[in-house]
C-alpha cells in the first residue's frame, strides 16, 4: 500500500475485495481528523502514527515517560510531511485523561480516533505466584485507560456524530497462553467492552472495533531467543510474523470511511494464527 489514498471495496464472486487506490484523486482521506494513539511513540504505535499520518490525520502520540523517543519520533514523522505532536500523560488516571484531550484539543481540535495501544509491562508468571494487584495493572491499561479516554472524547464526537474508537487486543485471549491469565484476562475484558460500545454508540455515527496482533517483533522484543521466534512461526499458516506495519494499515482503514459499516468486531491480524 503507498503513503495515501482511497480504499475501494467491490463485491466479485461473492468475494469482498479491498484494494487501496492512491489515484482517484483522494490523496487524503483523513485530511480532517485528528487521531490520538496511546504507546504511541514506538513499537506498533509509532507505525499506527505513521499509518494514519499518512493519510492526511493529525496525530497526537500519547506516551508516558521517554521524552527522548517521543522527541524522535515527533521528527520522523514530520519528516515524511506528517503533522504530529507528542503529548505526555498517564492515561490510567481520569484527571490526566481530560488534560490530555484538552491540550490536543487546543493544539489540532475536536479528536476523531481514539486508539487505546498502550501497554504496561507483561511479565510471565504461574498461577501460584500471581496476585490480584497483577490483574488489576493489566486491566488499568487494556479496560480502565480506554474508558477515562473514551468518556473525555465522547461528547464532541456524539455532537459531529462520527467517531471511531480501535482498541488494540491480541490473539492471547484465543490462545491462553500459560502463565499469563492477568495479561489474558484483560485483553478478554477489553474485547467485551469493545462488543458493548459498538452496540451503545452506533446509533451516534462512532464505530469500535478490536485489532487482535499476532506476535509482531519491535523494540522490546530485541533479546527474544531466535529458537522461540522460529517455534512460534512453525505454527503460523504463512510462515513468518508481520510487521508493525500490518498493523497500522488496519488501524487506518478501520479509520477511514470505508469501515463506517464495521463495528464490534474482532480483526485477527497474525498470519492465520487463530483462524478466528
Amino acid at each position: 500500500m503507498g503513503s495515501g489514498g482511497a480504499w475501494i471495496i467491490w463485491k466479485e464472486s461473492g468475494t469482498i475485495l479491498i484494494m487501496y487506490n492512491e489515484k482517484d484523486g483522494m490523496e487524503h482521506p483523513l485530511s480532517d481528523k485528528v487521531a490520538l494513539i496511546t504507546g504511541g511513540t514506538r513499537g506498533l504505535g509509532k507505525a499506527m502514527a505513521r499509518a494514519l499520518g499518512a493519510r492526511g490525520a493529525r496525530v497526537a502520540l500519547n506516551y508516558a515517560h521517554d521524552h527522548r523517543q517521543a522527541e524522535h519520533t515527533v521528527d520522523w514523522l514530520q519528516d515524511d510531511g506528517i503533522t504530529a505532536r507528542s503529548f505526555c500523560s498517564d492515561i490510567t488516571n481520569e484527571a490526566s485523561c481530560q488534560d490530555l484531550v484538552v491540550r490536543i484539543e487546543n493544539t489540532f481540535g475536536p479528536v476523531d480516533i481514539v486508539v487505546n495501544n498502550a501497554t504496561g509491562p507483561q511479565p510471565f508468571k504461574n498461577i501460584e505466584q500471581q496476585n490480584w494487584d497483577d490483574y488489576l495493572d493489566q486491566m488499568n491499561y487494556f479496560v480502565k485507560a480506554p474508558l477515562f479516554l473514551a468518556q473525555a472524547t465522547l461528547a464532541s464526537m456524539k455532537s459531529r456524530r462520527w467517531g471511531r474508537i480501535i482498541n488494540i487486543g491480541s490473539e492471547v485471549v484465543e490462545l491462553g497462553n500459560p502463565e499469563f491469565g492477568h495479561y489474558v484476562s484483560a485483553k478478554a475484558a477489553m474485547l467485551g467492552l469493545t462488543r458493548s460500545w459498538a452496540h451503545e454508540l452506533g446509533p451516534f455515527g462512532i464505530t469500535c472495533n478490536l485489532i487482535a496482533p499476532g506476535w509482531i517483533p519491535v523494540e522490546r522484543h530485541s533479546r527474544v531467543p531466535d529458537e522461540d521466534k522460529e517455534k512460534y512461526i512453525s505454527g503460523v499458516p504463512l510462515g513468518f510474523q508481520g510487521s508493525p506495519g500490518d498493523i497500522g494499515e488496519m488501524v487506518a482503514f478501520l479509520s477511514s470511511g470505508s469501515a463506517g459499516f464495521i463495528t464490534g468486531q474482532k480483526i485477527a491480524v497474525n498470519g492465520g494464527n487463530t483462524l478466528l
